[in-house]
């Protein structure tokens, strides 16, 4: 079996270009191959298909690292357009994830997606951190984020305070990606996000960016156009919002690379 590994941004993915389920089951496998030390190495597994070309629309599944299904990842429909860029030539295209049509958009060094943008939630989660209130909006982008503005995100334990947050009663059942997000500037913030599914920081996340901006928004941080988010990989993404939709969906955009390609014994 055949398979390449991406990454948008840093978020990096695994690609197989089999559609024969493995004996052991997608999300088993999901979990062997993006297991960093003893898979590949990645924070999700991605299945893309194409169902029509005129006009060209692609089936996609996201499985995270922890073997269940993502309803949103906007990094893997990233780099899934520009593998169809790569493979059929194709510059524009709809992109079907968990039953949610995504515009995308490939360029030479930038490729954009859309984000979907549902209930918004001000003040959702509090909760106490070293003596002090951290309170965290909630923002659907395609699927659960929480995002808490910060004066210092690296002063920030991404991982202790996301993994609290991520499982908070109030967030039950199933609990919400935790961003943490600093206004550094006009129209620039920093991010760090504590992913579901990962269970772990990642270096990226394409819904996160969206989220923040939403919610930087809504606070007056940031005014209604292009916003530059940086995260930890150093490769920051843009979010803008639709033309046609503004409020209800987004674009979000950056550079994705192939890191290799390989045969799976």
């Amino acid at each position: 079996m055949r398979f390449s590994k991406l990454h948008g941004a840093g978020n990096d993915f695994v690609f197989l270009t089999s559609e024969t389920e493995p004996a052991d089951g997608w999300q088993q496998t999901a979990r062997a191959l993006c297991h960093r030390q003893t898979g590949i190495g990645a924070d999700g597994l991605v299945r893309s298909t194409v169902l029509d070309m005129d006009p060209p629309v692609l089936d996609v599944t996201v499985y995270n690292a922890d073997g269940s299904l993502a309803t949103m990842c906007g990094n893997a429909l990233r780099c899934a357009a520009w593998r169809a860029y790569r493979e059929h030539g194709l510059t524009r295209m709809t992109l079907v994830l968990a039953g949610v049509k995504h515009e995308a958009l490939v360029r030479v060094d930038d490729v954009q997606v859309t984000a979907e943008v549902g209930q918004v939630d001000m003040r959702r989660v509090m909760t106490v951190w070293d003596g002090h209130p951290v309170w965290f909006h909630s923002a659907y982008t395609g699927t659960e984020h929480v995002v808490a503005m910060v004066p210092d995100v690296d002063g920030i334990d991404a991982v202790a305070l996301g993994r609290l947050v991520r499982g908070h009663p109030d967030l039950a059942p199933l609990g919400a990606n935790v961003n943490f997000v600093q206004h550094t500037a006009k129209q620039v913030l920093r991010i760090r996000t504590y992913e579901r599914g990962v269970e772990a920081e990642t270096l990226s996340c394409g819904s996160g960016a969206v989220a923040a901006v939403v919610i930087a928004t809504m606070r007056g941080v940031v005014a209604p156009r292009e916003v530059t988010v940086h995260n930890r990989s150093g490769v920051p993404l843009t979010v803008r919002p639709h033309t046609n939709r503004p409020g209800r969906a987004f674009w979000v955009a950056g550079p994705v690379t192939e890191v290799y390609e390989g045969t799976l014994a």
